[in-house]
């Protein structure tokens, strides 16, 4: 029979979802290890995250180099040693840094966790910080940032950041040659010493996870003592800029520029938090958006634009961003305004509305394929301190929004006259 691709084919509306709990024991020094087992192959994933991100410096720029240096020597290997013996069982490794958080990641063989958890244990407790290694992790850095900085797009959202929080705000704050510079490796030792080697941290498991694996990380990770609680950060997010802004950044020679338009929103918590992913999602979640179908398809300013709700540990923020010929800068900015207009004055109609809601619980189905996948979902629950069926609410959440919610998410939280715009290239 041949197919008929005029119509369109079958499909099931998603409505609920169930994602696996985490089991949460105690190590014996305190430490919080949540279990995942979940997968039908014999790989683990240990993250140890830490209360250490931009949030607890005493100095600028500490805390990334603090977990950066992790692996660059320890009291009994060098840099070299330490990759050789992570490569030696094939396991990967990666220190994550963020504004709220930094961590240790290491995937490898469930089997091979005798082998890993002393050398994760060893980088905890025993980071020396070698003066060698601290000259090219910083010269590597520098280097990393200039090459960065002549990219309009990596000025642009960070240009941004620093519009909506405040550029000495731990959301606001970036690198700069000059805080690399006059970083001292004590500062950044400083920062390990209380945020990392003496905090109480916490440990996700995920994968084939027994009772076995369990009881390797409490062997190890469970046994340091005199481990003390994270220093709680402040909150409150004090100094933030007052009102919208426009900033415009010249680079003559740039044939393109970078746009981005956003206003500070709030977290997970908040009680509009699903509604305004919705009208995210339509305004421009999602390559059917309207800000795809106008500017991309139908004006062919862009290969592509897209909206997004950013959420952090205690704020969140709108974003839309795009790339543009210098010719089509203020145009493009016109038609985000306009769409942005029009979903504030006319009701979605119920199929677009009915395509997205479709769309955003297929996605997020999608999503949990992979144990790793849903242990990020819960790793979400657990660092947000988030109910237990948020996620499970999440497919309710969606198919309850109506065209009423869209007006009103789009008339109380992205009026035009009160988003920041930053361009990086020209007008």
């Amino acid at each position: 029979m041949q197919l008929d691709r005029t119509i369109a084919p079958s499909y099931r509306i998603i409505r609920s979802i169930h994602l696996p709990e985490a089991e949460t024991v105690t190590l014996d020094n305190g430490i919080a290890l949540h279990a995942i087992n979940i997968g039908e192959q014999p790989v683990v994933r240990l993250e140890c995250i830490f209360e250490a991100g931009t949030w607890y410096e005493s100095q600028p720029g500490a805390s990334y180099f603090a977990i950066k240096m992790l692996p660059e020597g320890t009291v009994s290997r060098s840099s070299a040693g330490i990759s050789e013996a992570f490569d030696y069982v094939g396991a990967f490794t990666e220190m994550t840094h963020s504004a709220d958080r930094s961590g240790i990641v290491v995937y490898c063989l469930a089997r091979f966790l005798p082998e890993v958890l002393p050398l994760v244990q060893e980088l905890i407790a025993s980071a020396t910080f070698p003066e060698k290694e601290w000259e090219d992790l910083s010269n590597i850095t520098l280097q990393n940032l200039r090459v960065n900085q002549e990219k309009n797009a990596f000025l642009a959202t960070r240009y941004l950041r620093s519009s909506l929080f405040g550029s000495e705000h731990p959301y606001g704050r970036s690198q700069s040659e000059e805080q690399i510079n006059q970083l001292s490796r004590e500062a950044a030792q400083a920062h390990y010493e209380q945020h990392i080697r003496n905090s109480r941290y916490r440990i996700i498991l995920s994968g084939q996870v027994g009772q076995s694996e369990i009881g390797l990380v409490n062997q190890y990770l469970g046994q340091i003592q005199g481990l003390l609680p994270p220093t709680e950060a402040d909150a409150a997010l004090t100094g933030l800029p007052a009102g919208a802004s426009t900033e415009l950044v010249e680079k003559a020679d740039s044939l393109q520029s970078s746009i981005r338009v956003g206003k500070p929103l709030f977290t997970r918590k908040h009680p509009d938090y699903f509604r305004l992913l919705v009208t995210n999602e339509i305004l421009g979640g999602y390559f059917g958006s309207r800000l795809m179908k106008n500017i991309r398809e139908e004006k062919g300013l862009t290969y592509g634009i897209s909206s997004s709700v950013v959420t952090l540990r205690h704020a969140g923020y709108f974003t839309i961003g795009t790339d543009v010929k210098k010719e089509f800068t203020q145009q493009t900015l016109d038609e985000i305004r306009k769409e942005i207009q029009v979903l504030q004055t006319q009701p979605v109609p119920d199929d677009e509305l009915q395509n997205v809601k479709n769309f955003m619980a297929g996605e997020f189905a999608g999503s949990l394929n992979t144990a790793f996948e849903v242990a990020d979902r819960q790793k979400i629950l657990l660092l947000d301190e988030l109910p237990a069926d948020f996620f499970e609410q999440y497919i309710n959440q969606i198919h309850a929004t109506t065209a009423e919610d869209i007006l009103q998410m789009a008339n109380q939280y992205l009026p035009v006259d009160d988003m920041t715009e930053v361009v990086v290239g020209g007008k």
